[in-house]
């Protein structure tokens, strides 16, 4: 089990490491500390300054690759958790908001979602077990496929 400290160790032991914060594309902070959490706001899955691939799920992206792109997103809200108060200080996850581009067909939002939770419950363990929501939506920002919102908790 993972314990406040490990949470690096953990994503390097997954492959991952944590990106530049993502710069806000408007009028807005990445991360916001209240009391004992912190609220990311909604992280697109930016690489190097650029989405990988837009559009809708269910039309132009699959729902595999809609699970990438909400890890990705993940990657970046806890980057923004880490450049406020530092990722060790982080004592678990609160709550995961998913919101997915799709079209008016697409139903699989929990599964794409679930990119996000899986990467969290990997790097935080039972720490990561979360409240959730996966809500489709018509549009995104820059025509992104996914964003993803964190709440969490600190030590």
């Amino acid at each position: 089990m993972t314990t406040p400290g490990q949470w690096r160790a953990e994503l390097a032991r997954l492959g991952e490491r944590l990106p530049p914060v993502v710069p806000p594309v408007a009028a807005y902070q990445p991360a916001r500390r209240s009391g004992s959490l912190v609220f990311t706001s909604g992280q697109l899955p930016m690489v190097d300054g650029a989405l990988p691939q837009t559009g809708k799920l269910g039309a132009e992206v699959s729902a595999a690759d809609g699970k990438v792109l909400a890890r990705r997103a993940a990657l970046n809200a806890l980057a923004a958790v880490d450049a406020l108060v530092g990722l060790d200080a982080v004592a678990g996850v609160v709550k995961v908001v998913g919101y997915v581009a799709s079209d008016p067909s697409f139903t699989g939002q929990p599964a794409v979602v679930d990119g996000a939770s899986e990467l969290l419950g990997a790097v935080f363990g039972p720490l990561g077990a979360h409240a959730r929501s996966a809500i489709g939506v018509a549009a995104l920002p820059l025509d992104a496929p996914v964003e993803i919102e964190l709440i969490v908790e600190l030590r």
